[in-house]
């Protein structure tokens, strides 16, 4: 591994460390006193970890908890807590089952009673129980054709919640007139909290004709139960909930920004707000190092490094396996073709990008010529959809296995 690969990879485990979340719920907790019973209910890929620091500052003042996680994400038992993990990105049956579990959990609360909610990226997927008159399968061929179609997580999480019967302000609807303390994790650019797991715990600002929009912009086609069902608006008041975000992808790009600039690199966070699909991104990135190698670029010289953070789309026209970083990279290895003491990577927080066992991607200057000396051509490769293999040819992917957060995104341009 060259010097400027351990860099990236210290730069990776470092910010990754930067924006876990126990700190930050137990500071969200730290100065509060609650009443009457304690039920703690966390969902999305952080689950496990935000329970646990919950569990720290609570203890045995809970009366039950609920984690519903993605699969591999539970780092074990934790007394008090059943723990679902279930389906992600589409709902399978366990979601319904951690949903219901949490639902139970919450019946019959008193206005002296209170809900700890703890929310993830990931909880759009995790935490579900289709509304009346739909299916689980009514609702996976929806998510199916959104992840397909190239819309965003909050076009997704707008059709989403006009189909549950938690998402969208519903959840908290259900807890009352306990009253509901909301901590989240954001994974969603603008920091959207009727957005973030498709907000269970916040009033809805979205409304039937932004899911109208999206299906005519994206031309989808739903069968007669689910357009139905589309047509049922969401609470757009919650007098019982209180909510703390103590996390998010500008956190994720400073955090890399101060580990880059520990190795010697001078930073510059360009954007955490990049919403495009992963392939022109990574063209954009690849881009921004032959400025930067130019000496074009807001005068940057290397040694530095260029951080964007958000969160990108892939429209899956192929039969491969990847995900939206490793097309990313992968896309970027064209632009800086035979550039030396150059890198790109772009990471998911989480741990886990698409649905593989890859964080990302990471490339350099030499990665386009190793995939021809393979025999691989790089455009059949990224047509099919099939980063996850392209990369893994040339030792390319990020591998970090579950992190325990999730704020999205992280892309960074290293220049030696």
């Amino acid at each position: 591994m060259s010097q400027i690969q351990n860099e990236a990879q210290i730069i990776i485990e470092e910010s990754i460390k930067n924006v876990l979340p126990q700190t930050a719920v137990e500071k969200a907790l730290a100065n509060k006193s609650f009443s009457g019973n304690i039920i703690v209910i966390s969902i999305g890929k952080a689950a496990w970890t935000m329970a646990k620091a919950a569990k720290n500052i609570l203890g045995s003042s809970i009366k039950k908890g609920v984690i519903v996680t993605k699969y591999q994400h539970s780092q074990g038992d934790m007394e008090g807590f059943e723990i679902i993990e279930a389906g992600h990105p589409v709902p399978d049956e366990n979601s319904v089952l951690g949903t219901v579990r949490a639902i139970e959990a919450v019946k019959g609360l008193t206005n002296e009673d209170q809900v700890i909610f703890l929310v993830s990226g990931g909880g759009s997927a995790l935490f579900e129980k289709p509304a009346e008159g739909l299916s689980l399968e009514d609702i996976k061929k929806v998510t199916g054709d959104l992840l397909k179609s190239g819309a965003n997580i909050v076009e997704m999480n707008t059709i989403r919640k006009h189909l549950s019967d938690v998402k969208g302000g519903k959840f908290a609807s259900l807890c009352a007139p306990a009253k509901v303390y909301s901590i989240v994790l954001s994974d969603v650019i603008g920091d959207r909290l009727d957005s973030i797991a498709s907000g269970p715990a916040y009033p809805d600002s979205s409304t039937v004709m932004d899911v109208k929009n999206i299906i005519k912009k994206y031309n989808l086609q739903f069968n007669e139960a689910i357009l139905n069902a589309l047509n049922n608006e969401t609470p757009k008041e919650l007098s019982n909930v209180e909510t703390v975000i103590t996390g998010s992808v500008s956190e994720l790009c400073k955090a890399a920004a101060e580990n880059a600039k520990k190795l010697g690199y001078t930073p510059y966070v360009l954007s955490s707000t990049l919403e495009c699909e992963a392939k022109e991104a990574g063209k954009f990135l690849s881009s921004m190092a032959r400025e930067i190698r130019n000496g074009n670029l807001y005068g940057l010289k290397a040694p530095c490094a260029l951080i964007v953070g958000g969160e990108t789309t892939v429209k899956i026209q192929g039969t491969g396996l990847g995900g939206r970083n490793q097309e990313l990279a992968l896309t970027a290895a064209a632009g800086i073709e035979g550039m030396q003491d150059t890198l790109i990577f772009s990471l998911g927080s989480d741990g886990t990008d698409g649905p593989t066992n890859a964080a990302g991607g990471m490339v350099d200057g030499e990665t386009l010529d190793k995939l021809k000396q393979l025999g691989m051509d790089l455009e059949e490769i990224l047509n099919n959809n099939d980063s996850y293999h392209g990369l893994k040819a040339v030792d390319g992917l990020i591998m970090t296995g579950a992190t325990g957060t999730n704020v999205n995104d992280v892309m960074v341009v290293l220049c030696r």
